[in-house]
């Protein structure tokens, strides 16, 4: 093939790739190392059960980040940008309500310093308000997701701030008591996303996403108890999250 013809192959072969929608060998490159992107960016996964993921507590890199959503989003990004030398870390811990994460967030949170912070928290203390626990209401839940908001953005006001929704699907004992779960967890929803107005966080509409998915399979082939997803439900979240913090221009 001489100079010419091996030209307008490459013309050619780049103009069907991208009229397919492929990446060119050009476009190969650069997503795959962004030399002027910002690098080494911190970025902290906080939350309950749903972010911890059974992860390690130690320095076994094997399960560092956890099993699922969070996990699958840094695998994702630490495989196709080496070149921006992301630091990713979970702190997420099973059970954890608003008043909990406010109670290990110097430590946990701050100490840190994260360039991104991203937070799901709320699925708790609706269960606590189910079980009509009065120290957790709506309210108080507002209250002390705002005061933990503040403290971030007093500690570090150039922080990024990623808040994600609560989410529930009619499955097991959530089915069983579902009117009242879906209405604690609504209002949860709502203030979730005010907050993430006012702080200006990027939202993630992880209810909206799992109701679609009902369009496809079942409720408890996305969520096996109604509150902890199943392998497709964290990929359902992390592909959201992807969404929405590319479409805030967060990384």
């Amino acid at each position: 093939m001489n100079l010419n013809s091996r030209r307008s192959f490459i013309k050619k072969t780049a103009l069907a790739m991208a009229v397919a929608g492929l990446p060119t060998i050009a476009n190969a490159t650069e997503d795959a190392y962004l030399p002027t992107a910002t690098t080494d960016l911190k970025i902290l996964f906080q939350g309950d059960s749903i972010t911890d993921g059974n992860r390690s507590r130690d320095n076994d890199w094997n399960h560092i980040m956890g099993h699922g959503y969070q996990y699958i989003i840094s695998s994702k990004l630490w495989f196709e940008q080496p070149g921006r030398k992301f630091h990713f870390m979970n702190r997420g811990i099973s059970g954890n309500k608003v008043s909990d994460l406010a109670a290990r967030w110097q430590t946990d949170t701050l100490d840190i310093k994260p360039d991104i912070l991203s937070i799901l928290v709320g699925v708790n203390d609706a269960n606590e308000a189910v079980k009509d626990n009065r120290d957790y209401t709506a309210m108080s839940y507002k209250n002390a997701y705002y005061d933990l908001l503040t403290r971030t953005k007093d500690s570090n006001p150039d922080i990024k701030l990623i808040i994600g929704e609560s989410f529930l699907l009619p499955v097991g004992a959530v089915k069983a008591n579902w009117q009242r779960w879906s209405d604690e967890v609504s209002l949860r929803q709502v203030i979730a996303k005010d907050l993430a107005k006012e702080f200006e966080a990027v939202f993630v509409p992880y209810q909206s996403a799992f109701n679609d998915a009902l369009k496809r399979a079942p409720a408890d082939y996305w969520i096996w108890d109604g509150i902890h997803p199943m392998p497709a439900g964290h990929e359902l979240m992390a592909r959201e999250w992807l969404k929405a913090v590319k479409k805030g221009k967060l990384i």
